[in-house]
């Protein structure tokens, strides 16, 4: 047991019109970057398709109707001025949820220690009845409600560290006191959203906003003074992770201050609560990251932490 990585060539076939930032090329440096050495101990599986019921946990049929009339038999259609969709689109959107409710079931069979989902559109901007920010069905709110219906678990909890608030994820949670979820996001940036103010039905929603140019020192006291204290207080059976990688230095879409290594950082710290508190548990997922060189270096390093904490807890079982 240690990490699983969960792609599909459908997440490929989701184009966007030239020059959009959220392309095709995201997921393919991606996967490029996780070959060979030391990424070849990870267990490769393939994403399948989300089951309506998953998807109807978090979204409405009448939006599942919407998104699958709006997919274009070939070109690509614009849901808003950030959102389209092209003949591909929804493969790839129900992939990238399946993704993750797959996860979940398997590390809650004990089948990985940890696992990554290689996916996309991306999906913390979804909102029950909105598709936006290049965002179609919100992903790991799926998964959180999967884990709690079908797995039978009483809490969960959500950690986003992408640039930009989880609106999506918010929106589809907040009324939903099983699940606490903790976006730190810069502001002001797109969507708006994500003030601290903004709790959530029964104050299990916690925003931290941070100003641009924040760097890693300042980023990690905000994850140390607000985000651990919080999961710590949950006591979550399960830790998700909204994994986008747009707070770097180099991202186009934002004005944080992030290096590569900081990403280490911050992963090692959700592995320790998930150490505390979930069996080590944890299923992450690619959301944000437009520079290509940026995200490549850093979900590897993302990646490489999950699997050194799959190893090691490997061999603190003696296996």
């Amino acid at each position: 047991m240690t990490t699983a990585l969960y792609s599909h060539p459908d997440c490929l076939t989701h184009e966007t019109p030239s020059g959009h930032p959220e392309q095709v090329a995201r997921l393919q440096v991606v996967l490029d970057r996780l070959e060979g050495p030391p990424f070849d101990r990870l267990t490769r599986l393939e994403a399948p398709v989300a089951a309506e019921d998953a998807l109807l946990r978090c979204h409405l049929q009448s939006y599942l109707d919407l998104i699958s009339a709006s997919i274009p038999a070939s070109g690509s259609m614009a849901l808003d001025g950030d959102t389209h969709v092209s003949a591909g689109s929804l493969a790839a959107a129900r992939r990238a949820a399946g993704a993750c409710v797959a996860a979940v079931d398997l590390v809650l069979r004990d089948g990985a220690d940890n696992a990554f989902a290689a996916v996309r559109p991306p999906g913390h901007h979804a909102e029950r009845e909105t598709a936006m920010g290049f965002c179609l069905f919100g992903s790991l709110a799926i998964a959180a409600k999967h884990a709690l219906d079908h797995h039978g678990l009483d809490r969960v909890a959500i950690v986003d560290f992408d640039v930009h608030h989880g609106n999506g994820t918010q929106d589809l949670l907040w009324e939903d006191d099983r699940i606490l979820f903790v976006s730190m996001h810069q502001s002001p940036l797109y969507p708006g959203t994500g003030t601290r103010d903004e709790t959530g039905a029964y104050g299990q929603i916690i925003n931290l906003p941070m100003a641009p140019g924040t760097a890693g020192d300042g980023f990690m006291a905000v994850f140390e003074d607000y985000v651990a204290p919080a999961v710590d207080a949950f006591e979550p059976e399960f830790l998700l992770v909204s994994a986008g990688f747009d707070a770097h230095r180099a991202d186009p879409l934002a004005q944080m201050d992030l290096e590569t290594d900081d990403f280490v950082q911050i992963t090692e710290r959700l592995c320790d609560l998930a150490d505390a508190h979930c069996g080590g548990r944890l299923v992450s997922t690619l959301e944000g990251g437009y520079d290509l060189d940026a995200l490549a270096d850093s979900v590897a390093a993302h990646v490489a932490v999950l699997i050194a904490r799959g190893e090691a807890t490997k061999q603190g079982q003696g296996q």
